[in-house]
């Protein structure tokens, strides 16, 4: 069955960075874009960042835009999102999740189980 599974979550001081990672299975990687969503406490789950399935076209929330960077490695299944300049808003459950198609809204038909980021001030 497919598998998402994210990892590198934790605490950070705000204005420093971290890196989220998410390794796939049971699926063919190299056809599928990924998104990268996060859902804080009594929020609604928002869309951060997405990637096409060869890495040629990515979008980013206005919210992260210059901060976060979303990249992929189909050798390794992967997709990673680089996160710089972070700030306490930005603490929240990020998941990952996989579809045949690239979109922003949050219709993916793959998801993680999530990894915590928690920013401090």
């Amino acid at each position: 069955q497919v598998q998402l599974v994210e990892s590198g979550g934790g605490l950070v001081q705000a204005g420093g960075s971290l890196r989220v990672s998410c390794r796939a299975s049971g699926l063919t990687f190299s056809r599928y874009a990924t998104g990268w969503f996060r859902q804080a406490p009594g929020k609604e789950r928002e869309f951060v960042a997405a990637i096409s399935w060869r890495a040629g076209n990515t979008y980013y929330a206005d919210s992260v835009k210059g901060r976060f960077t979303i990249s992929r490695d189909n050798a390794k299944n992967t997709v990673y999102l680089q996160m710089n300049n972070l700030k306490p808003e930005d603490t929240a459950v990020y998941l990952c999740a996989a579809d045949t198609s690239l979109r922003t809204s949050l219709a993916y038909s793959y998801w993680g189980q999530g990894t915590q980021v928690t920013v401090s001030s």
